[in-house]
């Protein structure tokens, strides 16, 4: 996928390096190409991020004189006191009191202030080489015309200058990128092929035209129903979906960009979003001049070239000076002076077009506080796109959808939660089996089979021999069948017991725990093909029980996350049955439920005071939101994961609902019943025994 100021470039469309339709969007290709402009351009390219390497070492091959672009690392302030204070031989103690900054100048002893003197003195300066993020050098001469190279652990040769400098010389930089949204929804794709092949065959996911006019997916939108989809499910872009009611492709687009920190910063997006919900607003709030340059954003700068055009049309500078100022309030520019130039004839034109200096501040402000943070509009629309196409899977194959998310490392929230998701979709939830799960997620119409990636201290090896036998000579019968075909120890196989995998021979796992160190009691496993099949010793062990307590607990343990409902596990049973879909009949009103931790987001007010933002799950399993403002979050603090009880006022801020809460407490799960006092053995039901064959593999033959 192709984003970045590229994407204004009806070329790059034709081509379909990008889905994004620049003359539909009234794309600046300004932003891309102009006169005026002396570097060259570079194209933001986004692979899988499981493609990234191999297209990498395809550009490599293909083309001749190919390098990596380096990067300087500079000192920072803390890292160049931790760096001398080594070298001068200070205590750890020591190094972390001049990093914090707690200290008064007059106490601290010669060597100290030594460090403090040379850290200022080289504060900023290079301190070793590394490599771009994503930048590739394609040349038509060889890259040793204009720099050295080395070699670094990746193994492609790397250049030892930077983007600046590589723009300087007139070489072309092409950013090569990796994403794990592009791989779901590449994945998604082939798990419905295997899964629903009658409607693999009818998906276009590139009818990018198709998914803009589906009234289910802008439905969801508008609904804020975007779990797992790319840049649209973090709890800021939910709220800010339902402010806005987006429900087309344009409103996602300026969604894209407004939700960036800069617009937030300047106070903006907040203005945008009551111009927005009420007509006239703009009319009354806005500068006529900025209403005649951004009318479809209602007068707010949104996007970066809306810094072009303010700094061209309100300021009366030539489109060079507004790209070198555009450059310049995003960290790109050349040269502090080239960029103090500009922003002075910026005020200087101003004041001679008879605008008030209030109303010149204002508008500095505005563009310096977000441009820096502030996409291209072509950024924003590639983004767009992107979260359209994850939007329709998401709509029409949720199940494979969610499977890809989940083996693509997740997304904003843990991977608990898209689990959970897919089970409120109609899934069934499996624990890793023997039989059925593979190394990633696995889904067999509506049945979903955890991966043994989950099992963190399973080892890969173990894994890919089991699915080696498995794949070579079909499934295994039995405890005894898998011994005789899969070289295990003990401790990995009672992690896959403990978790169930062998559910499928009908026998409780404390009793195949029991038969496994009875197979393997003399631990020397024979890593080699039999000849014969090996007998078995007969044995007796008591008849054991599980209950579905203990297993949540081994889930919690293993997987980090119990398949159950955690509400489950509580200590005391709920006081009420509220949840998310209370809200609306307890508005202005205050309200007690129970939630789930998804995620906290911990930020400061303007006066630097602690305040939380806490997104949770309640015991219907729909989401709701919650605000600790600073005087609550001074008293109430979250403890990790788990469940919360809350009490609070339920408010409304253009139609998002979510709770002003006035206390909360933490609630505790029951004893690990695994640890209690009351042993899994000591059940009511009688004491038996089963026989168990006993392996002889081991024994020695004369």
């Amino acid at each position: 996928m192709g984003r970045g100021s590229g994407a204004n470039s009806i070329v790059a469309y034709l081509l379909r390096i990008t889905d994004v339709d620049p003359i539909e969007l009234d794309l600046y290709f300004e932003r891309f190409i102009n006169l005026y402009r002396t570097n060259p351009p570079d194209f933001d390219i986004d692979f899988s991020w499981k493609d990234r390497g191999e297209i990498t070492q395809y550009i490599f091959d293909r083309f001749q004189h190919v390098s990596l672009l380096g990067t300087y690392v500079t000192f920072k302030s803390r890292g160049v006191i931790r760096e001398l204070g080594k070298v001068f031989g200070l205590p750890k103690a020591e190094i972390d009191v001049l990093c914090g900054g707690h200290y008064k100048p007059t106490e601290l002893d010669e060597v100290s202030l030594l460090v403090l003197k040379y850290g200022n003195l080289i504060k900023d300066m290079p301190n070793y080489l590394s490599i771009h993020a994503g930048g590739i050098l394609i040349s038509e001469r060889p890259l040793h015309y204009f720099s050295a190279t080395h070699l670094p652990p990746k193994g492609f040769p790397t250049t030892q200058f930077d983007m600046v400098i590589a723009e300087d010389v007139g070489l072309y930089k092409f950013d090569i990128l990796g994403q794990r949204g592009l791989a779901k929804i590449k994945e998604a794709i082939q798990i419905l092929a295997l899964n629903q092949p009658e409607e693999y065959s009818s998906i276009d996911i590139h009818d990018i035209k198709k998914f803009k006019e589906d009234p289910h997916i802008n439905n969801m939108i508008k609904s804020a129903q975007c779990m797992g989809c790319f840049y649209v499910e973090s709890p800021a872009m939910r709220m800010l979906l339902k402010k806005l009611e987006v429900d087309t492709y344009l409103g996602l687009v300026a969604a894209s960009s407004i939700i960036r920190p800069g617009v937030a910063q300047s106070g903006m997006m907040r203005e945008y979003i009551q111009r927005h919900r009420n007509p006239g607003r703009a009319e009354e709030k806005g500068h006529p001049v900025m209403l005649d340059i951004m009318p479809e954003t209602y007068g707010v700068m949104v996007y970066q070239e809306d810094v072009i055009k303010v700094a061209h049309y309100f300021a009366g500078l030539t489109l060079g000076e507004a790209d070198v100022l555009r450059r310049g309030m995003s960290g790109k520019y050349r040269s502090r002076e080239e960029f103090q130039k500009v922003k002075d004839k910026f005020v200087e034109n101003c004041r001679k077009k008879g605008y008030k200096d209030s109303l010149i501040d204002e508008i500095w402000h505005q563009v310096a506080s977000f441009a820096g943070y502030a996409f291209a509009k072509g950024h924003s629309a590639s983004y767009a796109v992107e979260s359209y196409q994850s939007l329709f899977l998401r709509a029409y194959y949720p199940l494979e959808y969610l499977v890809a998310v989940l083996n693509n490392g997740g997304g904003f929230y843990r991977s608990e939660f898209y689990v959970h998701e897919a089970r409120m979709l109609g899934a069934t939830i499996h624990a890793p089996c023997i039989n059925n799960s593979m190394a990633v997620n696995c889904i067999y119409g509506k049945e979903i089979y955890l991966g043994f990636m989950y099992l963190k201290e399973l080892e890969g090896r173990v894994m890919d021999r089991i699915l080696k036998e498995r794949q070579a000579h079909g499934t295994f019968t039995s405890l005894e069948d898998f011994l005789d075909r899969v070289l295990i120890s003990i401790e990995q196989l009672s992690i896959l017991i403990r978790i169930n995998a062998f559910r499928f021979t009908g026998i409780n796992k404390h009793e195949l725990l029991w038969e496994a160190h009875l197979f393997l009691s003399k631990g020397n496993a024979i890593d080699h093909p039999k000849l014969f099949p090996p007998a078995h010793q007969d044995f007796e062990i008591p008849r054991l029980h599980t209950t579905d307590l203990e297993m949540a607990f081994t889930e919690l343990e293993l997987l980090g996350f119990c398949l159950c409902s955690p509400f489950c596990l509580l200590k005391e049973p709920l006081k009420n049955t509220h949840g998310s879909r209370d809200l609306p009949r307890y508005l202005n009103r205050h309200i007690d439920l129970y939630g789930y931790l998804v995620t906290v987001k911990n930020t400061k007010t303007h006066k630097g005071k602690r305040m939380n933002f806490a997104t949770l799950v309640d015991q219907h399993g729909e989401v709701f939101d919650t605000v600790l403002f600073p005087p609550v979050a001074a008293r109430y603090f979250f403890r990790g994961r788990g469940i919360y009880r809350f009490y609070g006022k339920v408010v409304s801020e253009f139609g998002f609902l979510s709770i002003e809460v006035i206390k909360l407490q933490k609630q505790d799960y029951i004893q690990d019943p695994r640890y209690a006092d009351m042993k899994t053995a000591n059940k009511k039901r009688p004491f038996a025994k089963t026989k168990v064959k006993r392996d002889v593999r081991d024994e020695e033959v004369t």
